[in-house]
């Protein structure tokens, strides 16, 4: 248990700590257009702190997962969604945990009552926590893809093939 492990929305001086701390490859600014989501309100960006140092994101996506056909099914689903520990060393340590607490707990107190999230068919890992935390009864298969500009300014696109996996959160 990391008893020193400390979950916070992102603060505007956060973003180049965490652009240090976790660069994304190709991407100078990922932090940057969450905390700018987060300040519309359209997420909760979720900073994971141990000793000061940060160890881990994630977001809750107020309006739901990005792809229409799985939020219509589960409209009113906020999902969390790009939550990371780093370094890998960091994994397996109840950061992830505390990160989905965190998220969930903002949730509930909005008085939404059930979350998502959505997970790379790749990535068995990630999959097993959802599972383990209670998510999974409900699910929806779909292709996540995203655009972003590299560090020469070419738009870049990836996909994934995902599933979106729904718990229903204790009120």
């Amino acid at each position: 248990m990391l008893t020193r492990l400390v979950i916070q929305d992102c603060r505007a001086q956060d973003v180049a700590v965490l652009q240090a701390a976790a660069p994304f490859p190709g991407q100078t600014n990922l932090h940057a257009q969450r905390f700018e989501r987060q300040q519309d309100g359209a997420v909760s960006y979720l900073i994971a702190w141990l000793d000061g140092a940060p160890v881990g994101n994630a977001e809750v996506r107020w309006e739901g997962c990005t792809e229409v056909a799985v939020r219509a099914r589960f409209d009113g689903c906020p999902e969390i969604g790009a939550l990371d520990v780093w370094p890998e060393a960091m994994r397996s340590r109840g950061v992830g945990s505390a990160l989905l607490t965190a998220a969930e707990a903002r949730i509930v107190g909005r008085e939404l009552r059930w979350s998502g999230v959505g997970v790379a068919l790749d990535n068995p890992r990630a999959a097993d926590l959802y599972r383990r935390r209670g998510y999974g009864g409900l699910s929806a298969r779909y292709v996540a893809s995203w655009t972003y500009l590299d560090l020469e300014g070419v738009a870049v696109t990836q996909a994934d093939d995902c599933e979106f996996l729904v718990k229903v959160l204790a009120g």
